[in-house]
């Protein structure tokens, strides 16, 4: 969302110039990574682009980490073209390490209706059975909750490990938080490769809920939001409320618009999280 620019300039980059870049790389010896993320995406050409850059990558690293973000659409709406969701479920989930959809996406990439916690962890087994050994589905609406569900399968063929993430709504919306999460989940899962419990509680826990404000409401008076006598108050970490109050500082009204939030300024709570949401592993 770019309300708070008047105006912006540059191209949208097709499949035809990113191979290109992957060339030059590759001309200059430059084509060794360890680790691939990808996010918003939105032609079915530059997607095929990417498996192809997937497969180029893994051809100098067979061991290259590929998390992939399905951003497709939220709230029962898609907003790509429909054409990507059959790009994603055949092409691309088979061949990535880490898949983090929201609860729609998850829903388009396995065709089961995620309406209880055992549905999204079936579906999380659904996806597993496609590829990717570890699955976090970001933000699940269930009865008035919101929750995170995480599932690692450390080996093809046996049952996964996963567990859940209660947490509570924030009557706000920031720009660019899901891009964060799983920015994060790649993040913390190289420093704990076999605990995607814990990658996910310090992910979340940056944050401090910012990850499913999609579903925020605005019930909560702002004033009564960002008090130290409001319950989460005392809780949150200094991302989140350092961007508020940049902007109420200036005389904003956080409630008109999305807030982009301050990484810059927060790197410190980005590399030291305090835990405040815990994960609960499912038996």
């Amino acid at each position: 969302m770019l309300s708070g620019y008047p105006t912006f300039k540059g191209q949208v980059l097709n499949g035809q110039q990113l191979w290109e870049l992957i060339e030059g790389l590759e001309a200059n010896d430059l084509l060794y990574y360890t680790h691939l993320l990808t996010g918003y995406i939105g032609s079915v050409s530059f997607l095929n682009t990417v498996l192809k850059v997937v497969e180029k990558l893994r051809s100098v690293n067979p061991k290259v980490t590929y998390v992939c973000d399905p951003v497709m659409g939220d709230e029962g709406k898609l907003y790509v073209p429909p054409e990507l969701v059959l790009v994603y479920r055949e092409k691309v989930v088979p061949v990535a390490s880490m898949l983090t959809p929201n609860q729609f996406e998850a829903e388009q990439l396995t065709g089961l209706r995620i309406v209880s916690e055992a549905d999204g962890r079936e579906a999380c087994k659904i996806l597993h059975a496609a590829g990717p050994p570890k699955v976090v589905i970001t933000s699940i609406n269930i009865d008035g909750n919101l929750l995170l569900i995480g599932s690692h399968q450390k080996e093809k063929g046996q049952s996964s490990e996963q567990f859940k993430i209660l947490i509570p709504k924030i009557p706000a919306y920031f720009t660019g938080t899901g891009d964060l999460v799983t920015a994060l989940l790649l993040g913390w899962s190289n420093k704990y490769p076999d605990n995607l419990d814990k990658a996910a509680e310090l992910a979340v826990s940056t944050l401090q809920c910012s990850c499913v404000l999609e579903y925020a409401s605005y019930t909560i008076p702002f004033k009564e939001v960002y008090s130290l006598d409001w319950p989460l108050g005392k809780n949150w970490k200094a991302l989140l409320q350092r961007t508020v109050n940049d902007y109420l500082s200036t005389g904003f009204d956080p409630q008109t618009s999305s807030l982009e939030i301050r990484l810059i300024q927060s790197q410190d709570d980005i590399r030291n999280p305090q835990v405040k949401f815990k994960a609960e592993k499912y038996n």
